[in-house]
């Protein structure tokens, strides 16, 4: 059965504090296993010398406990998939699907609290979260993990191989060694796992006379769309309900979520008429979103916060407000994730993540690591500052506002 999310970001920035079809049936090749068809008609792709390694890796590999034809499988798929070099293009099997289902959804989960993602070919952190292990413990945003107890990480291993490694039972711990962005030496940090829940989204009020509206959304998931409609519409009612005029919508570490999301929230802030973002396909043809109506937010000043854990419907959400003028970016350059998969259900409880959309910016530019949100106002938040416990970025969003 399909699930074909085509306006969902199915980002392949994944949480670490949680954490190819046509095998499915087993051998069922055998009686014909020097051939079969490719995905066109056309072409045939000789299958024998697979079945001659599966065959050598059954009768010959030294530990008869290894290499079970299920696991066999998985791994075949995997590797299938992952010679598209994409990182967001994934096999997921059936554990790794539920605890990313788990995880999209905001449900409970045991881990350390942290976001992982790719850059230049490394497993990155891309956030941690708010209140969680990994944040306490002195994770930060851009550290690359070398290893996790001791187990040096590799080029062929992906994110979902580092997660396994990571997560674990709560009050368990787990060693990771990392290099902090913008340092030349390695630090190990313990990390005690506990139990996490993650809220999609969050209001406080800051200023001298709390005049300002702090709008925390830190993802763009909920367990269905329709549910994070219903968060956000409720956040913004308060926020209005308020009487403040003027809001700092904090997308810092956000990894994205339902493309309709970060469009139905722009859709707050633009008058109507106005291009939102863009989509296209494999065709080359491309969809406009546009703003449908004067939202509950037309009026409010803003000032929007990213930086390079700022991923997916968030850059979308930011590119719509930055070139409708809308609003003020401020913070460090996003990820630069422009991509949407489609989402498959397979046999047993796997899932396939596949691409099958660029998102382009208002401008028509498609948003990838070449071309990020780039901040109006750029405020770094160093080591030093992490480490001192300030934070510049919204320090300035204040200071601009209150002007």
């Amino acid at each position: 059965m399909k699930k074909d999310y085509k306006r969902n970001t199915g980002i392949a920035i994944l949480m670490v504090c949680l954490f190819v079809v046509g095998f499915v049936a087993g051998r069922v090749f055998q009686a014909n296993k020097s051939s079969i068809l490719g995905s066109s008609s056309e072409s045939t792709v000789d299958f024998s010398l697979y079945w001659d390694v599966w065959d050598l890796m059954k009768s010959k590999y030294v530990d008869s406990s290894k290499g079970e034809d299920q696991e066999m499988v998985y791994g075949s798929i995997k590797g299938m998939v992952n010679s598209y070099g994409d990182a967001a293009t994934v096999f997921l099997d059936p554990e790794e699907t539920t605890t990313f289902n788990e995880t999209s959804e905001g449900k409970y989960f045991e881990g350390i609290g942290a976001e992982l993602g790719y850059n230049n070919g490394q497993v990155i952190v891309v956030s941690p979260l708010e209140g969680s292990p990994a944040k306490a413990a002195g994770i930060r945003s851009g550290d690359i993990i070398l290893a996790v107890d001791d187990k040096e990480v590799t080029s062929d291993q992906t994110v979902y191989d580092i997660v396994a490694l990571i997560r674990g039972k709560a009050d368990s711990q787990v060693k990771l060694k990392v290099l902090h962005k913008g340092a030349s030496e390695s630090v190990e940090i313990a990390i005690t796992r506990s139990e996490i829940t993650v809220p999609s989204m969050s209001v406080e009020y800051v200023g001298k006379n709390k005049e300002i509206a702090l709008f925390n959304v830190n993802r763009f998931t909920d367990a269905t769309y329709s549910q994070w409609k219903e968060n956000w519409n409720t956040n913004v009612n308060a926020i209005v309900k308020s009487g403040v005029k003027k809001m700092i919508l904090d997308l810092r570490g956000n990894p994205g979520g339902f493309f309709d999301a970060a469009i139905y929230a722009a859709d707050d802030f633009v008058d109507e008429g106005k291009v939102l973002a863009q989509q296209q396909d494999s065709k080359g043809d491309i969809e406009k979103f546009k703003s449908t109506k004067g939202g509950k937010l037309v009026n409010m000043e803003v000032i929007v916060l990213v930086d390079g854990g700022s991923a997916s419907a968030s850059e979308i959400l930011s590119g719509a407000l930055q070139q409708s003028e809308r609003a003020t970016i401020l913070g460090e350059k996003t990820y630069g994730k422009g991509t949407a998969q489609s989402v498959i259900d397979l046999t047993g409880g796997a899932s396939l993540h596949v691409t099958i959309l660029k998102w382009l910016l208002p401008d028509g530019g498609w948003l990838n690591k070449d071309n990020p949100i780039t901040p109006d106002i750029e405020v770094v938040k160093t080591n030093e500052d992490f480490l001192k416990g300030v934070d510049p970025q919204l320090d300035k969003a204040i200071s601009e506002l209150s002007k």
